[in-house]
């Protein structure tokens, strides 16, 4: 078989094309840092790591919407930390109200550092997120939560109950806001006893120990909206000049003594002139009260003149309780929040833990190992050096050299 001038140079042409194809795919590679190229080069392996780089993905989403959540969740909790000092303070000032040694001018300036309190709690109330919403007006969050009511005398909230929520995780979403409804709205006022029920009008009814009432509150008052209308009517009986029967929606419950012209029982006291046969009234209806009209009541406390010592005494003891309530409730959504602070942060430390198995499975499946690919790119230049000098030692043979 002859081997003509054409063929040699084909052959060693195709050798040296091949070997430059190579040593460039090699190249490529550690350029890249990237063993499949393109997808024919590894079906399986290309299909498995676009499965990987939307997971990567979606935990970089999910790592900013963690971040977001985070950075809502400690704003809100610096907004609660200074409403409950605020209220902390107006408690304060509430003690020392209650000292009789004060002047009216005393309790004016203790009003208006009250009143200063509850301006900056309305603000806190409707303060906003970095998006511009205010943070605990519910899903209402374009409209200011709190406003004050002109008409009425009173601060009204203007949200609703709905809480937004922001996805961590696969499956998660935490709440990343509380509405007013809950934080505020929920506080329960003084229990008490209905004043406009009292019967004879010439009788007094007040609260003189508080826990003990409470119980007896709780005990007999019947929120059933079919209960007969005398359902929760307290009825004192006197049975001679000393003693008493105690009823309930007309129902004896306890019994007991008195001297002169009061009874004290279950931490209430009756007062009343005369020999009245028996003293009726009822138990107040358990109400709620946000911490701004508890405060708004305490101011106009302080600056009405009219009232006299007991009636003074049971609206202090009104706002003192109140206050205790309103901030009892922000401790405990301030307990829930910081609950779902530190879900989110052991989200955040689990999605960062997932996320440098997805990159290292990935990097398996398509990265390069470049000790490997830098040892690979020196053989292909070695053969494409090699070829490359035969090819011109065999492109000099002649018939004639071989004479020479």
């Amino acid at each position: 078989m002859r081997l003509s001038n054409n063929l040699m140079f084909r052959n060693n042409l195709n050798t040296i094309l091949n070997n430059q194809q190579e040593v460039n795919r090699a190249q490529q590679q550690v350029n890249t840092q990237k063993r499949v190229l393109t997808a024919s080069d590894d079906p399986s392996a290309i299909a498995s790591s676009m499965l990987y780089t939307d997971k990567i993905q979606s935990n970089e989403q999910f790592a900013k919407s963690s971040s977001m959540l985070s950075s809502r969740l400690e704003m809100e909790e610096s907004v609660l930390e200074n409403i409950k000092g605020a209220i902390a303070k107006a408690q304060t000032l509430t003690v020392q109200a209650g000292n009789g040694a004060l002047s009216d001018a005393d309790r004016e300036g203790v009003a208006a550092e009250i009143s200063s309190l509850k301006e900056s709690i309305f603000e806190l109330m409707n303060a906003k997120s970095e998006d511009g919403g205010f943070i605990f007006a519910g899903y209402q969050d374009s409209k200011q939560a709190y406003i004050y009511n002109s008409g009425t005398g009173s601060y009204e909230y203007q949200g609703d109950q709905g809480q937004h929520s922001i996805k961590v995780a696969e499956g998660i979403s935490i709440k990343s806001s509380d509405n007013g409804f809950d934080v505020f709205e929920k506080a329960g006022k003084r229990l008490d006893v209905d004043q406009t029920t009292i019967v004879p009008a010439t009788s007094t009814v007040y609260v003189q120990q508080q826990g003990a009432f409470d119980t007896f509150h709780r005990t007999n008052y019947n929120a059933d909206p079919t209960a007969p209308a005398n359902a929760n009517t307290v009825t004192i009986n006197f049975t001679s000049a000393t003693t008493f029967d105690l009823q309930v929606g007309g129902t004896t419950i306890d019994s007991g003594t008195f001297s002169g012209n009061k009874v004290a029982i279950n931490g209430f006291e009756v007062t009343f002139t005369g020999a009245p046969a028996s003293i009726d009234f009822d138990l107040e209806t358990p109400q709620k009260q946000n911490v701004l009209n508890t405060l708004n009541d305490l101011v106009n406390t302080l600056t009405d003149t009219s009232l006299d010592q007991e009636q003074y005494k049971q609206a202090l003891a009104d706002a003192t309780v109140g206050l205790d309530n309103a901030k009892n409730l922000v401790s405990q959504t301030q307990s829930v929040l910081g609950g779902r602070l530190n879900t989110t942060k052991r989200i955040e430390a689990a999605n960062s833990d997932l996320d440098i198995n997805n990159k290292l499975s990935k990097a398996n499946l398509v990265e390069l190992d470049m000790a490997e690919a830098i040892t690979e790119l020196t053989k292909h230049e070695t053969a494409l050096q090699a070829s490359q000098a035969t090819f011109g030692r065999l492109s000099n043979l002649s018939l004639l050299d071989y004479i020479r």
